[in-house]
């Protein structure tokens, strides 16, 4: 097989792998219900992991000071979602437009995945950001109990997830 079907079929086979790998992610399920390991019914979500906090008898000001967090954390999100969004459009229609060309532009296509790279990174240094401000409310204390019932909920999960897949 020459280099340039090989190079094709990895430009055809990387966005379809991407793309099924989040439909498996998402586990599908109905009424907004992915059951087992992804959340849902299952409780190993991320809505599952902020419950966490209400086990960690937080004063009044602590709640405070996360609701005002959560807060402005949406408000960012909801200011930004549009941005992003559309950078997101545009890259899709990039990648479209590199894969129905009538050559392979290895480079293109090689510029096009690092940009993308980029902004998932900086997405998710931002969300760490944010989440390591809102821990940094906790006392030391609270810390520790914390990484005790996040170790415990993930060794939970991790037995759903083996037993689902038995």
């Amino acid at each position: 097989m020459t280099t340039f079907k090989k190079t094709l079929l990895m430009a055809i086979a990387l966005p379809l792998a991407l793309g099924s790998a989040s439909v498996l992610a998402f586990g599908g399920g109905k009424d907004g219900h992915h059951g087992g390991y992804f959340g849902g019914k299952g409780g190993c979500g991320m809505k599952e992991g902020y419950k966490v906090f209400r086990n960690l008898d937080l004063t009044d000001e602590q709640k405070q000071k996360m609701q005002d967090m959560r807060e402005a954390n949406r408000e960012a999100m909801k200011a930004s979602f549009g941005e992003q969004h559309a950078a997101m459009q545009a890259n899709h229609q990039k990648m479209q437009s590199l894969l129905l060309a009538a050559d392979f532009d290895e480079n293109a296509v090689r510029e096009l995945a690092q940009q993308m790279s980029e902004q998932q990174t900086e997405r998710r240094v931002t969300m760490l950001k944010k989440r390591h401000e809102m821990l940094n409310i906790l006392t030391a204390e609270q810390k520790a109990k914390y990484q005790q019932l996040q170790a415990d909920r993930a060794e939970q999960c991790q037995a759903r997830w083996a037993e689902k897949n038995q």
